[in-house]
């Protein structure tokens, strides 16, 4: 298993993904740490899974309170579209994004549906009332995906260092010059 992220800059973009190496030193603790650090204040993020045609189906889901360790959970309909999906095609793409922060993950991974009752009443909050009747009801399932990949693009400084940098560029017609913080994370 191998993990990456490094400080870079990039001329054309903020936001070009690249493949980073382990020459910057982190440990795979680390690497880790860096995208639940990411992950913690974007609570909502895109579950993308596989349609019965072999194309991408993506929806917001609420990201369940849980230490981050390479396990993502969410909670699901027994008897949803997506249960279906992941039940004939495991392989499922996590989208989360902050505009605010200028903080972007892409996580890949393997899902599957989970009737764990004591893990369901552990996440249950009264924000689930609109979908169920409570943490007993026998429909709700937890969609646990395994992340095998993760990719993260972060700019330190968020929206205003970015401004200040993109500005810079124009007035002085060089690229832009913000450091980014980009990496992938094999699991």
């Amino acid at each position: 298993m191998e993990q990456s992220s490094h400080q870079t800059s990039h001329p054309t973009s903020p936001y070009t993904p690249h493949e980073a190496t382990q020459q910057d030193g982190s440990t795979r603790a680390e690497a880790v740490q860096r995208v639940a650090d990411l992950i913690k204040d974007i609570r909502m993020a895109m579950l993308v899974t596989i349609d019965h045609q072999g194309r991408p189906h993506s929806r917001p889901m609420a990201t369940q309170e849980a230490p981050f360790d390479g396990t993502l959970w969410f909670l699901t309909s027994a008897d949803s579209l997506k249960a279906d999906e992941i039940a004939r095609n495991p392989m499922v793409n996590v989208a989360y994004a902050s505009g605010a922060k200028e903080s972007y993950l892409s996580l890949t991974g393997k899902a599957e549906i989970l009737n764990d009752r004591e893990r369901i009443r552990e996440f249950w909050s009264a924000w689930l009332r609109p979908w169920f009747e409570g943490p007993e009801d026998p429909t709700i399932r937890i969609v646990r995906v395994q992340v095998d990949e993760a990719e993260y693009w972060d700019t330190p400084g968020g929206k205003v260092a970015s401004l200040l940098s993109l500005a810079k560029s124009v007035i002085t017609g060089t690229g832009t010059d913000v450091s980014n913080d980009t990496g992938t994370v094999q699991f």
